[in-house]
């Protein structure tokens, strides 16, 4: 992506700098663009984009423009397969389909006025309805200004895509750009780097990436006898310990 804004992978290295600042004004309505019936090309979308596992709550229309995110965000390389590969698709339709999607932790109750990012989120939709609106409104933005879908788009054309949301330049129908690509971003970090039970790092291609040892919680012995040298035992996660 530009050096202007967030550079492929450059998020890798900050992520627990990053935060969802969606405390901009959504208009309900947007919730609501999707209808229960399957859009046009869906059947398609199922069969350019399987899904590796089967979906719990995102359709294939939904699911297609979350691979192709995250393989824009996480492109495959040597440093670790792509975004999809690693699982974040499934790892993000997990976390919409659960108590995240469903909004149980949050304060749901009125009046929802624009406000400061730093307040952060003040809006009248649960996040599995936020991110049903913010596929919408970015398919809608994708083919006004491309032609195609966002998924149906080439890599150069998906990363000016995100660049226009992340400045907030993709124009979305009573929807903030901005809002819907720092929401994107911060669960598709949580994925890539989040304990493979969850679904997404695969084969903890992340926790290899940066040299994180996973679950255990104390190295007392690791300490005395790794210091001043590499730590070289793989990862472990939770299904280690089941």
């Amino acid at each position: 992506m530009a050096e202007d804004t967030i550079p492929r992978r450059q998020f890798l290295w900050g992520a627990g700098l990053a935060g969802t600042a969606v405390a901009t004004g959504v208009a309900p309505a947007a919730a609501q663009k999707q209808s229960t019936n399957a859009a046009p090309g869906e059947a398609q979308r199922a069969a350019t984009a399987p899904a590796l596992e089967p979906l719990l709550t995102l359709t294939p229309t939904e699911h297609a423009f979350i691979v192709a995110a995250v393989d824009t965000l996480i492109p495959a390389d040597k440093l670790s397969p792509s975004g999809s590969e690693c699982g974040v698709a499934t790892f993000i339709d997990r976390q919409l389909a659960g108590a995240y999607g469903n909004g149980a932790r949050l304060y749901r109750d009125g009046p929802f006025h624009k406000a400061k990012s730093e307040l952060g989120y003040q809006l009248p939709l649960n996040p599995r309805e936020f991110f049903r609106a913010g596929i919408a409104a970015a398919n809608e933005w994708s083919r006004k200004t491309y032609g195609k879908d966002f998924d149906r788009l080439p890599e150069a054309a998906r990363e000016a895509a995100l660049n226009s949301m992340d400045a907030g330049k993709a124009e979305f129908s009573g929807f903030s750009s901005r809002a819907f690509f720092n929401a994107l971003l911060q669960i598709t970090m949580e994925g890539f780097f989040a304990d493979p039970i969850y679904g997404g790092n695969r084969d903890m291609a992340s926790w290899k990436m940066v040299g994180y040892p996973g679950l255990p919680a104390t190295y007392r012995e690791d300490i005395k006898k790794y210091f001043g040298k590499k730590y070289d035992k793989p990862p472990r996660s939770i299904a280690d310990f089941s």
